[in-house]
């Protein structure tokens, strides 16, 4: 009781300490989660222009896409052309807002209306657009589909974004024009021509051995060019494959089993308990049921010429006898046994005619077909009956029953064509039969009656049965490479990823610069989840992680790890070296030449004074030299015979006499050049509006960070 007095004395002072440990925790469960408080949730995937793209609209997106690309087609190469399609929106949705365009009902009508001309759900009678067809399909939708009925909305929406982006572009282009003085100008720099006589002092006479440059140099160049040298967050790798690959000795096996089923095998029977002699490959008569039940590949029952024999066996298995067996023999990935199971003179093209009678249920049989498979046969064995006695009445019976569509107005007749073009009854019956003969024949399309026209070439073929195994590990070799993923991973644990592999002969390969966003590693293929996790908050340089692959492993180390920003000396100097050591040649050069005229600097420099002529300004090449703008803008601000002090140039330093100058001549109107750069706008409107709008927009890309 006495407790509960001292509670109830204190009470204001227990509920301040209850609502501040409530609000600590509130605190500190923002604090590690910092997206609370700062970041973006992680449902939104992207903002562009202060414009959220959700999570789930953004994958419901993907998802379609990826139904599109098809089974080919990646997660991420969905995912980019959902990205794209969704940032070109956005920015060019910030352009229309700002100009206040839209589409408006009846503009949307007549959108629809040139859409779904040619839809014949949405005609009339005559063949025209009925917009009352439309409004009912479209009060159905929305009556009994809300699924079908977002689709059509999506349709409409993108029919209207197209009609927005097309009116913009439009409107940009009007705006596109060449004046006249743009037209003289343009006249101007390709007319007006400069002769000049040069000498070039080139870079490459200074070995770059003996320009140093260091690494604060680097630096300092790296912040006088950012553009050039922003980067994406990046990460370096290194890994150590291992393969689920059969050994010799796997193979050794592989082909020993197949030794074993050539000869025949005594195999105790349990239900008789006797011995009993099993056929072995070579003496067996039902080759089919043999090879489908001991092969990985099952019985192809069609006969080949040489031709499509594999090259390297051709000669000998043709060449062989029935009953003649050849292998074991390794082709592709897989060993094999291949027997001559018969052998036939067939022609290599043959021509026949054909009535196709179909069935309900047959392949590619049409709504209006009523006829069952007993019917469509006693229709078929009747016309053949007709047709045996009266062959003159084909053409006829082609044109009133068959279902062939691609054969009719040929009279049922197809010309030439080649053993493996029709279906494996149609195909046998026309090759294995000769000439005239006809008879009903039953594929998965109907029943056929078939009369052969004309056969061509005939020649030998032979009908091979082969047992094929395919080459791969046994389970004491994938055990193995399992051992020495994980031996490895415990060496590497304990020491150095380099040494453990050197130690154990194992090749280790480098991935430089893998972004959040890639999904291929080189030499594994698409790896996505060794990218995320590279990319993971907590994975620190020098981490090590095992990944399945698909038939091994793979052991990845992080070896370095760059953020987004500018990019470190040492990725830098590939393109930052060279431009140093050129400026500093540059200056060597420079200061080295006291003399002033051009024959002075070529003696002294040990080179020849050239000539180039017919210089113009639209196209700054100097023959001997390549193209200089900076020295051909600086010939042209020279008087005819005067000579440059020293440029710097591409390639080289450069020091330049004018010897003519030859000025554009006067026209009396220059509407056809002002044309020709109206037409030049017009064109990169095409080509630079979007990306220059996208340059300009604000972009947040989350999508490393909600998308897997």
């Amino acid at each position: 009781m006495a407790v509960l007095n001292k509670i109830r004395q204190r009470g204001l002072f227990l509920i301040i300490v209850i609502a501040l440990a409530l609000f600590s925790f509130v605190i500190g469960d923002l604090f590690r989660n910092t997206d609370a408080l700062v970041g973006k949730s992680q449902n939104i995937v992207a903002t562009i222009n202060g414009k959220d793209i959700s999570r789930e609209d953004f994958l419901g997106k993907v998802e379609a896409a990826q139904r599109q690309l098809g089974p080919n087609g990646t997660n991420m190469q969905a995912m980019n052309r959902v990205w794209d399609q969704e940032v070109r929106q956005a920015v060019l949705e910030t352009q229309f807002e700002e100009l206040g365009l839209t589409v408006e009902k009846d503009q949307m009508r007549d959108l629809l209306r040139t859409n779904l001309a040619n839809s014949p759900e949405f005609q009339n009678e005559a063949g025209l657009f009925d917009e009352n067809k439309l409004n009912e399909y479209i009060a159905n939708l929305k009556e009994t589909s809300a699924v079908a009925y977002k689709q059509w909305i999506d349709y409409e929406n993108s029919i209207a974004v197209n009609s927005l982006q097309q009116d913009y572009f439009n409107m940009v282009k009007a705006g596109m024009s060449g004046t006249l003085a743009e037209g003289k100008l343009e006249h101007t720099l390709e007319n007006e021509t400069v002769d000049i006589k040069y000498v070039q002092i080139p870079y490459t006479s200074i070995e770059d051995s003996t320009v140093s440059v260091s690494k604060s140099e680097i630096s300092t160049y790296i912040n006088k060019h950012k553009k050039q040298y922003e980067v994406e967050a990046t990460r370096d790798l290194q890994y150590v494959e291992f393969k689920e690959v059969a050994t010799v000795e796997d193979e050794n096996n592989i082909k020993q089993d197949l030794v074993n089923l050539l000869n025949d095998q005594v195999v105790y029977n349990e239900v008789t308990k006797n011995n009993d002699t099993v056929k072995g490959f070579a003496h067996v008569k039902n080759n089919k049921t043999f090879i489908n039940s001991n092969s990985d590949i099952k019985f192809e029952d069609r006969f080949v010429f040489k031709s499509a024999l594999p090259a390297a066996i051709a000669d000998t298995i043709f060449k062989m006898n029935v009953g003649e067996v050849y292998g074991p023999y390794k082709d592709g990935t897989h060993f094999k046994l291949s027997k001559v199971v018969a052998v036939v003179q067939m022609p290599d093209s043959v021509k026949a005619r054909h009535i196709l009678i179909p069935y309900v249920g047959a392949a590619s049989a049409q709504p209006e077909v009523t006829q069952t498979e007993d019917q469509a046969k006693k229709t078929a064995d009747s016309l053949l009956t007709i047709l045996k006695s009266d062959k003159s009445r084909f053409p006829e019976f082609v044109t009133t029953y068959s279902s062939d569509q691609g054969s009719i107005e040929k009279g049922g007749s197809y010309d030439y064509f080649t053993y493996p073009t029709m279906v494996e009854e149609f195909r046998d019956f026309v090759f294995e039969n000769n000439v005239g003969d006809m008879d009903v024949v039953k594929t998965m399309f109907g029943f056929h009656i078939i009369e052969i026209e004309g056969q061509k070439n005939p020649q030998r073929a032979i009908k091979v049965g082969t047992i094929a195994r395919i080459i791969e590990p046994s389970e004491a070799t994938i055990n193995q490479v399992f051992r020495d993923a994980s031996n490895f991973e415990i060496a590497i644990d304990k020491g150095d990823f380099q040494e453990a592999s050197k130690e154990k002969d194992y090749v280790v390969r480098p991935v430089n610069g893998v972004k959040a966003l890639d999904e291929n590693i080189p030499g594994l293929s698409n790896q996505r989840s060794i990218v995320r996790w590279a990319f993971e908050e907590n994975t620190e340089v020098g981490d090590t992680k095992r990944f399945n692959l698909n038939g091994g492993y793979a052991i990845v180390q992080i070896t370095a790890k760059f953020a987004e920003g500018l990019m470190n000396t040492e990725q830098a100097s590939v393109t930052a070296l060279p431009a140093i050591r050129k400026e500093k040649k540059a200056k060597l050069i420079k200061d080295r030449i006291s003399a002033t005229t051009l024959e002075d600097v070529a003696a002294a420099e040990g080179q020849t004074v050239k000539t180039s002529l017919a210089i113009n300004m639209k196209n700054p090449t100097i023959s001997g030299a390549g193209k200089e703008g900076v020295v051909v803008g600086t010939a042209f601000g020279l008087n005819e015979g005067e000579t440059s002090k020293l440029i710097e140039g591409e390639k080289g330093v450069y020091m330049v006499q004018v010897t003519k100058k030859t000025p554009a001549a006067e026209l009396d109107n220059y509407q056809g050049f002002a044309n020709q750069v109206g037409t030049a706008k017009i064109s990169n409107v095409n080509t630079n509006l979007y990306n220059a709008l996208k340059e300009a927009s604000e972009i947040e890309d989350n999508r490393a960070n909600t998308v897997q």
